[in-house]
């Protein structure tokens, strides 16, 4: 459909909505003239409402970035050297499609390893298990993975205490909280939904009581808390069961709301009296572990059970350790101890959040085949070891699309060896990231502002959906994946791939979803959000009308102790949430060597690893690694000195910032920054993975947290600028002089 007309001929203004993985789902108005984006503005209306952060703000200057790939690329040197030649979309379809036919053939289709992942989101167009899968199903299968690398421990405990994923409240709840602790969560960063800051704000000035828990004075922490309590990264379980214990031996828990509502409790209970192990897990126990003072403990306890309603928002940073799913489940317990479920102002502490008020009921079909998985935390591994390390098969080909799996997966040092295994790796992508340099084949692929599809909510965590209208014409000789794909089934005979038009699919997933207005309607709006009279609270009937509303769980109630788990007969994974000793924590023997522990921030201007490569938003990044005043100075550093970041995985040169805002024994250093190493193979571009251990919680979290490093001065430094340049723009050599937008 022709996007709609505002304005004068001169100029027009398309809306639509941003596709990434970043925290939310926001309105971007964009503006042309003769057929080029001018500007992009956004949501006028006042707060709450869609507002776009920077980086939607910036699509423009990624759409038309010097270094967006727009042809195909054939690798030309060694894999990760950056030297490739443009070759026609004919050449670059016909080996991809022998390549997929020779090893089905000669292998089986599980020799494909599959890394579809979450770069862009769309019920028709997103990366994340939709048009890769669809073609993969129907090729005859392939190797999958599974294991969200954000949240999974929280989908863990979500599912273990309460049968579902939908726990989450609508953020106008925060309205009638009388006290919100944000738990290893940054909102204001982070975003959640592009009301979460302005409702935080706003229950703030009418008077609720905020406090941060975190290592790190995190920036909403600083606009919002009260209080700042600091606890050691990986030990927050253990903190909310010393909570726990204080209201059981004070008597301050919701007597009537567990026995109505839950099962477990007398055995959670027991553990905490210390009947099982002989260790109560007294506030006197929690601070040898967490660093945070008993008196500190016991008053959180007391004002968490005493000013109702409250909402704990057990962000999911925390969950992303060692047995991190422990920590998602103790925040459950105490939220039904206090009563704080299906309540308005309450929350349900530890779940993922979502609403199913914010999620359509039908996307792009995916026909069921059952296909091996493997753990995004397992990959390295597997490509390794292959059957002989007892994983599926042996990969033969690995196929990447909306993934920049060596910078964001665990340990590069080892994922830079298994990507030497594989006969052949292509990725479908925007630009030549540090994982699209060990690829065979690139297939350059569409910018949302290219195609068209529909903008839900980012986390089924609002209700607002916005029409993703087509802006302008795919630059260069891009093409969707969903079109890709499309071209690889004609050639390798696979029938039924696209089955209908973008638009068809469109409408038809506007159509199955109830409350939705008719797909002409809605074209013509700038958003739809689906209405509910008053605040949506997770689990509300089920508390208002147990009778007739049970949990989704065997037992129809929450199950602080889950059988299911208890049927694993895994001592790791047992019944009731237990603190677990984990590995890299800080009471790891490796404290020794490596007295640090690492953690990892998102980024304001990146969305995950995207946008690094922008340089409008890279002012809004920081590449320093933060240390306390008191590591610092033990260890002859100041604010602003180069130093090496390291342990046995890898080592990393950056800056220094010495602040109080970090508790001691912890460094922080954001996620997502491009790999980029030196000649000696040190990076230089501050991406923490060269550091992080890959390997899984026992419940699937990735624990990208669970890190020992030590920092010293670096006295022989040397500036590098490397092959990504002064803004993170990638001088790749390309064979016969044509820039990789020449047929633009």
């Amino acid at each position: 459909m022709v996007p709609k007309e505002d304005s004068t001929a001169e100029e027009r203004v398309v809306t639509t909505a941003c596709s990434w993985d970043c925290g939310s789902r926001c309105l971007l108005k964009v503006y042309l003239s003769g057929g080029r984006i001018t500007r992009i503005e956004t949501d006028e209306r006042p707060m709450p409402s869609l507002k776009a952060c920077p980086r939607g703000l910036s699509q423009r200057e990624v759409v038309y970035a010097p270094d967006r790939l727009t042809r195909p690329l054939k690798r030309a040197g060694a894999r990760g050297s950056g030297d490739f030649i443009p070759i026609s979309w004919e050449e670059a379809l016909k080996i991809v499609s022998e390549q997929l036919q020779r090893v089905k053939e000669n292998y089986g289709p599980e020799s494909v390893l599959l890394m579809d992942y979450s770069g862009s989101q769309g019920p028709l167009h997103g990366t994340n298990g939709r048009s890769a899968r669809r073609f993969f199903s129907l090729f005859g299968g392939c190797t999958g993975v599974f294991g969200n690398t954000s949240q999974e421990a929280a989908l863990f405990s979500s599912m273990a205490t309460f049968g579902t994923l939908f726990t989450g409240n609508s953020r106008d709840n925060f309205l009638y909280s009388k006290l919100i602790i944000l738990w290893g969560w940054n909102p204001l960063v982070t975003r959640f939904g592009p009301d979460t800051g302005f409702y935080l704000s706003q229950a703030k000035k009418r008077g609720a009581k905020i406090i941060c828990i975190d290592p790190q004075f995190n920036p909403s922490g600083r606009r919002l808390a009260d209080q700042w309590i600091q606890v050691k990264p990986s030990t927050d379980t253990a903190l909310l069961l010393a909570m726990a214990y204080v209201l059981i031996a004070e008597n301050l828990q919701d007597h009537r709301f567990l026995e109505t509502y839950t099962v477990g409790f007398d055995q959670f209970k027991g553990h905490l009296l210390g009947k099982e192990d002989g260790i109560p897990k007294t506030p006197g126990w929690a601070e040898e572990i967490t660093g945070v003072p008993r008196g500190v403990i016991v008053e959180l306890a007391r004002v968490y059970a005493s000013l109702k309603p409250a909402a704990l928002c057990a962000g999911w940073a925390p969950g992303r350790t060692a047995f991190g799913e422990q920590y998602h489940r103790a925040a459950s317990v105490l939220s039904a101890m206090t009563g704080n479920i299906g309540v308005q102002g309450g929350y349900v502490s530890g779940g993922t959040g979502r609403m199913p008020v914010g999620t359509l009921k039908k996307f792009l079909p995916v026909p069921p085949r059952t296909m091996p998985l493997i753990h995004v935390a397992d990959i390295y591994d597997a490509l390794l070891k292959g059957k002989g390390g007892e994983y599926p098969s042996d990969i033969k080909i690995l196929y990447i699309v909306g993934c920049n799996l060596l910078n964001q997966l665990l340990n590069i040092n080892k994922g830079l060896k298994a990507l030497q295994v594989p006969e052949f790796i292509v990725v479908h992508e925007l630009f030549l990231t540090p994982t699209a340099r060990y690829a065979d084949l690139i297939l350059p692929v569409t910018h949302f502002f290219e195609r068209e599809d529909i903008g839900q909510p980012w986390g089924s965590m609002s209700s607002g959906f916005i029409p993703m209208n087509k802006v302008i014409e795919p630059r260069g000789q891009t093409k969707s994946d969903l079109a890709i794909f499309t071209d690889l089934a004609e050639r390798l005979g696979i029938s039924g791939y696209r089955e209908k038009s973008d638009e068809e699919w469109l409408k038809e997933f506007l159509s199955a979803s109830p409350g939705m207005p008719d797909y002409e309607i809605w074209k013509e709006k700038s958003f739809f959000e689906v209405e509910h009279p008053r605040p949506w609270v997770a689990f509300r009937k089920e508390i208002e009308n147990p009778q007739e509303n049970p949990f989704p769980t065997p037992s129809g109630k929450i199950e602080i102790y889950s059988q299911k788990l208890a049927e694993m007969k895994n001592p790791l994974i047992p019944p009731i949430p237990k603190y677990i000793e984990p590995w890299e924590g800080p009471r790891d023997p490796l404290v020794r060597k490596y007295p640090l522990q690492l953690i990892s921030p998102h980024a304001r201007g990146r969305s995950n690893s995207m946008f690094e490569n922008i340089p409008k938003l890279k002012p809004l990044n920081d590449l320093r690694v933060v240390l306390n005043l008191q590591d610092a100075r033990s260890r002859d550093i100041q604010d602003g000195d180069p130093v090496r970041v390291f342990n046995d995985r890898g080592q990393l040169i950056t800056t220094a910032k010495v602040t109080d805002q970090i508790m001691p024994g912890v460094a922080s250093l954001e996620a997502g920054a491009w790999y980029c190493p030196d000649e000696k193979g040190i990076d230089r571009g501050a991406c923490i993975n060269v550091l992080t251990k890959d390997a899984k919680s026992p419940g699937g979290a990735f624990p990208c947290n669970s890190c020992l490093v030590q920092v010293e001065i670096e006295r022989n430094f040397t500036e590098f600028q490397g092959p990504l340049g002064a803004h993170g723009q990638d001088k790749i050599a390309i064979k016969a002089g044509k820039s990789l937008d020449s047929q633009d």
